[in-house]
């Protein structure tokens, strides 16, 4: 047996290389990192130059200094490290926590609720989507246009030599076992 069909051809690294970079995803998530690394930069500031100060009113400025002695008395070195005893250091979590929940919120607010409000916009100016019908509604269709078509337009029955006629629930004639019954 020959096989006739053409052998598929074969691209190169480098053509490869460039339809993996050109998909729309790839370019899009880069842009995305992009962005992201930059405004990273600005929620660091606000988190250090806004909140940080607000939290230091109450005890120092910097959210690292932060901690609690969790076992044994705690010793620390000058520049900071836990020498004897075990500290735990709440402070850098909740910095963290406070610029992701700053982020997510910027994030939210400023580009996802109005890109959907955009795209809501959008479908409304081009009108409603029709929706396909489903296969019961097809074959509803189908068995209303065959009954009219066998009672006839009048009501009156079109033609006597059909092998069944429609029965008082609507249906078209006997049914197999395990057929659709169009009775509701």
């Amino acid at each position: 047996m020959s096989n006739d069909a053409p052998a598929p051809e074969k691209k190169g690294v480098l053509a490869g290389f460039k339809e993996f970079l050109m998909r729309g995803n790839v370019v899009e998530l880069a842009v995305a990192v992009v962005v992201g690394a930059a405004f990273s930069k600005i929620v660091d500031a606000v988190v250090n130059g806004f909140i940080n100060p607000l939290v230091g009113a109450i005890g120092t400025k910097d959210l690292d200094k932060y901690r609690f002695c969790f076992k044994g008395p705690c010793e620390y070195s000058p520049t900071g490290e836990v020498q004897e005893g075990v500290a735990v250091h709440w402070g850098p979590v909740l910095s963290a926590t406070l610029t992701f929940l700053i982020t997510a919120a910027v994030v939210y607010f400023l580009m996802i609720l109005p890109m959907n409000k955009f795209k809501e916009r959008q479908q409304a100016k081009a009108g409603p989507v029709e929706v396909p019908k489903t296969e019961v509604e097809l074959l509803t269709e189908i068995r209303d246009v065959l009954l009219a078509q066998h009672t006839g337009q009048d009501g009156s029955p079109a033609s006597q030599g059909a092998s069944g006629s429609a029965g008082p629930d609507g249906s078209v004639g006997p049914q197999r076992d395990g057929g659709i019954s169009t009775h509701k």
